[in-house]
């Protein structure tokens, strides 16, 4: 009963966060710049930082993460880190020799006040950048936002320093696709393929942090965003963000410096988010949704009607990153199951509007938190019980404690493998997340059936 310990009687908290539902802004900015084909993050501060964030990121995805960091020490945090960094990108050019470096910062620099435009400015004008590489750089103190808002942060650096608008259109579409696994990253790309749409997909780590296993070390995998499609990126046609938190900044950004018109959509988890996406792609391409498209979406309409028994009415608690959560709430409400208790640890004051907006027919009987705590969601769940849990993996211990069946989703998952392989966006993910809570669901039923009710077929 590894949290016995928690109260029923729920107090205001201000100063003190336990277990919060998030983590810092350089995890994300370092997922991101592994996205870009050739490209290797950089960390800007101590190296036990870059440890923690490298550490972080293949526990999640158990692949070695490659990235760099300026080593702060003592001296560097009294007279500041140009030194380092200088010395830190002639050397990654040197011995490692990557396209790109994707430079982002930690609590320390930002402290001291590294100005890091001005240093990687310093880079390009003594040499030390070869001729044909290219050094992009963000601001990621760990103190405000979270991971969430550290990829958004790096995701825009990228965007408005590589972009270039020729005047020509390349006749394709920008997507950021947001904080997700590179399953998801996949899926997206082949949903446009199926609508004959040629996405600029950036980040993309599918291929990088779900890679095959060859029996040879590359330093920079198959995968990745090509920086030429990157450079491309401004003369698109019409750019689509998916999640508000994680990529509209970017995608606002592309249409104030090259003027291409932008629309921030939901992520495409569940039945009517990802209607919204398909949608979106066939507006901007002026394109014909295929019928292969529709046979996905009837299959999973299928699964939601032949199961409705299994699902109607079972109440839900969920934890995670705010993209995620708001389409995540709608498909549970789609399939007719009851979100209770949602909380997030990435700020924004939107988040509790369209949650509210979502689950408006159970009236003032849903509890929302943001920015909130993995606490205050067990003491939530000890005060109304729920039939299911749906979050990262620190869900695990609540789960456990309350004897609630358990859905790991979101980042991080470190107990369990398949976020890096199976998708939960699209048709074909919500087939893939509907099969993982009715297993569980389904499960504990067989779990407590009586031997007269235990039966073979449900």
């Amino acid at each position: 009963m590894l949290l016995r310990h928690t109260p029923k009687e729920i107090k205001e908290r201000k100063a003190l966060a336990v277990n919060p539902a998030k983590t810092c802004q350089p995890i994300g900015a370092m997922y991101a710049g592994l996205g870009i084909h050739g490209c290797l993050p950089h960390s800007h501060g101590s190296q036990g930082c870059c440890a923690y964030h490298r550490s972080t990121l293949t526990r999640h995805y158990r692949e070695p993460i490659m990235a760099a960091t300026s080593s702060f020490t003592e001296g560097a945090s009294v007279f500041g880190g140009q030194a380092n960094l200088l010395q830190a990108l002639l050397t990654i050019f040197t011995t490692y020799n990557p396209d790109m470096v994707a430079v982002h910062t930690t609590c320390l620099s930002e402290t001291i006040g590294d100005d890091v435009n001005q240093i990687v400015k310093k880079a390009y004008k003594d040499g030390t950048i070869p001729e044909g590489k290219y050094v992009v750089h963000t601001s990621t103190p760990s103190y405000v936002g979270s991971h969430v808002t550290g990829f958004s942060n790096m995701v825009k650096s990228i965007a408005v320093q590589m972009a270039e608008k020729t005047g020509k259109s390349n006749g394709r579409v920008n997507i950021v696709p947001g904080f997700v696994e590179p399953s998801d990253m996949a899926e997206i790309k082949r949903i446009a393929a199926m609508l004959g749409v040629n996405p600029i997909l950036f980040p993309d780590t599918s291929g990088v942090v779900n890679g095959p296993l060859t029996g040879k070390f590359e330093m920079y995998p198959k995968g990745g965003t090509p920086i030429s499609d990157l450079k491309s990126a401004g003369d698109s046609m019409a750019s689509i963000g998916l999640g508000a938190w994680a990529s509209a900044e970017a995608v606002k950004a592309l249409d104030a410096q090259c003027k291409i018109p932008c629309q921030v959509q939901d992520l495409p988890i569940g039945l009517l988010a990802t209607d919204r996406f398909v949608d979106a792609l066939r507006t901007v391409a002026g394109v014909s949704v295929p019928d292969c498209v529709t046979q996905e979406r009837g299959q999973l309409l299928d699964v939601i009607s032949d199961m409705q028994p299994h699902l109607y009415g079972k109440k839900v608690a969920l934890a995670g990153d705010p993209d995620q959560l708001i389409p995540l709430t709608e498909f549970l409400v789609t399939i007719g199951m009851k979100p209770v208790h949602i909380v997030t640890g990435t700020p924004g004051k939107a988040f509790t509007k369209r949650i509210k907006e979502i689950t408006a027919r159970f009236g003032d009987q849903i509890n929302v938190q943001n920015p909130g705590d993995m606490f205050l969601l067990h003491q939530w769940i000890k005060n109304e019980p729920v039939d299911l849990l749906i979050c990262n993996t620190y869900g695990k211990y609540m789960a456990r404690d309350e004897d609630i069946p358990f859905v790991r989703h979101g980042f991080p998952i470190l107990d369990r493998i398949g976020h890096a392989y199976f998708p939960t966006v699209g048709y074909k993910g919500g087939l893939h997340l509907l099969e993982k809570i009715l297993g569980v669901l389904m499960d504990r039923k067989d779990r407590d059936a009586s031997e007269e009710t235990f039966e073979l077929v449900e």
